[in-house]
């Protein structure tokens, strides 16, 4: 199955607009973002197990048995052009310790939405996820040139609203009835956004983040 999944496909979708998008790796100091594989299952779903991620009710992260599944509907949609999927590392070379993806992709715009993250336990508030964000939005607004980047979370999930916050993107409004999520509750989506003249004080305050004497 995974033989029929040309990941170079995702070009086709946006040939002749303004935005080529292509796996791509994106490396830090404290993190690696890699394109998504099947071979990244067995680690991701050990991964979950610190901090037991998928019993947040509000949120959509996939149990341990679930991961093979989950990364092979991440491949499909990103076959079909709307998602560019990454495996998340703890640092250049490390150890895979969660999952991260350009959504919505819109190439004409062009725009997308950073979303469908998680992360391990143990690297919960640390600087990766702060430069993960960093890396995502320069290439975004880099080599994509996109227009806006958004995020999206659960009205519910205060956590990710301060950390979206925290980054500088703006809250353009909430989405009040928006998903119907797994357990049969309604959920009100919180959008927020990045748009491409402020990318320069974001950036400038993401950098200041990570290089901030820590206590």
């Amino acid at each position: 199955m995974l033989d029929l999944i040309k990941l170079r496909d995702v070009s086709r979708i946006n040939r002749g607009c303004l935005m080529l998008l292509e796996p791509v790796t994106l490396s830090g100091t404290h993190v690696e973002l890699v394109p998504l594989s099947i071979d990244h299952s067995a680690a991701l779903a050990k991964a979950v197990q610190d901090g037991k991620l998928w019993r947040l009710w509000y949120t959509t992260v996939p149990a341990g048995g679930d991961m093979e599944g989950e990364i092979l509907r991440r491949l499909d949609l990103q076959v079909r052009g709307s998602t560019l999927a990454f495996a998340v590392l703890d640092g250049p070379g490390g150890t895979p310790v969660g999952m991260t993806s350009y959504l919505n992709v819109d190439a004409a715009t062009p725009r997308l939405e950073i979303g469908a993250t998680w992360y391990a336990g143990r690297v919960q508030r640390t600087p990766l996820n702060t430069e993960a964000k960093l890396l995502l939005l320069e290439h975004a607004f880099g080599p994509l040139s996109c227009l806006a980047v958004e995020f999206r979370t659960h009205f519910m999930n205060a956590a990710s609203r301060r950390a979206i916050e925290r980054l500088g993107a703006k809250l353009d409004g909430i989405l009040r009835h928006h998903v119907r999520m797994k357990d049969g509750t309604i959920r009100d989506t919180c959008v927020y956004s990045v748009v491409a003249p402020e990318w320069p004080a974001v950036r400038t305050h993401l950098q200041w983040q990570l290089d901030r004497p820590r206590p």
